[in-house]
């Protein structure tokens, strides 16, 4: 993560094409050879930046209230998580608006933000799993555990036998959805100058588009 904000400072302050990996390496305090043991280009460093913020929507939808309904835990988790002062900084959310945008002129920096939210779609479905125990999935696959989207040099592969069990196409469905539903909020408010509370902000936009859902058979199993 230290890295990550480093390539971030870097990339807002010089532009994506002036930054190089070496010069990130020597923002994080770091040897050029120990970035690359971590990452393969100067884009991937972002990938723990963007993974953290997405996936913490998806815990915040875990940690809800029993008794709420899976669209109302969605709009819980989005409230939580993207509420200036409250589940962020103002000023954060200003890095994400200046880091989606700068992912929209290049190709490679936008796949890594899309292979975050991909993942962040596997984590909301084993949550949506959780929150119905009786589920296999809820069985089998504990949420509690921190996503690892980069794993550590000193890391080994899991063996085939800990593989987790398929989520169901429903649960995926679900997942996907709102996941889309809320990232498509956040990218459209990135891409204006909209501030980040009110009727235009993240929150607003996020939670218009889960309620144009309302009524959608949200799978837990």
């Amino acid at each position: 993560m230290d890295i990550a904000r480093a390539a971030a400072g870097l990339f807002m302050r010089e532009g994506l094409r002036a930054t190089r990996a070496e010069d990130i390496a020597r923002a994080a305090g770091i040897a050029p050879r120990t970035f690359y043991r971590y990452f393969a280009s100067k884009e991937e460093s972002l990938a723990p930046l963007f993974a953290a913020g997405v996936h913490k929507w998806a815990e915040t939808v875990r940690d809800a209230p029993a008794h709420l309904s899976v669209s109302e835990a969605l709009r819980h988790g989005v409230v939580q998580t993207m509420t200036p002062g409250v589940g962020v900084r103002a000023e954060s959310l200003q890095w994400v608006r200046s880091l989606l945008r700068l992912a929209e002129g290049s190709p490679a920096l936008l796949r890594v933000w899309g292979e975050a939210c991909h993942t962040a779609e596997r984590t909301l479905a084993e949550v949506l799993a959780a929150r119905n125990p009786t589920t296999p999935e809820a069985v089998a696959r504990p949420t509690d555990a921190e996503p690892a989207p980069h794993a550590r040099p000193s890391e080994e592969p899991s063996s085939s036998s800990d593989a987790s069990p398929p989520l169901s196409p429903g649960l995926r469905l679900s997942a996907a959805v709102a996941s889309a539903a809320v990232r498509v909020a956040v990218e459209a408010w990135a891409a204006g100058d909209d501030p980040a509370d009110g009727p235009t902000g993240p929150v607003a936009l996020a939670v218009r588009n889960l309620d144009t859902l309302r009524g959608f058979p949200w799978h837990t199993e």
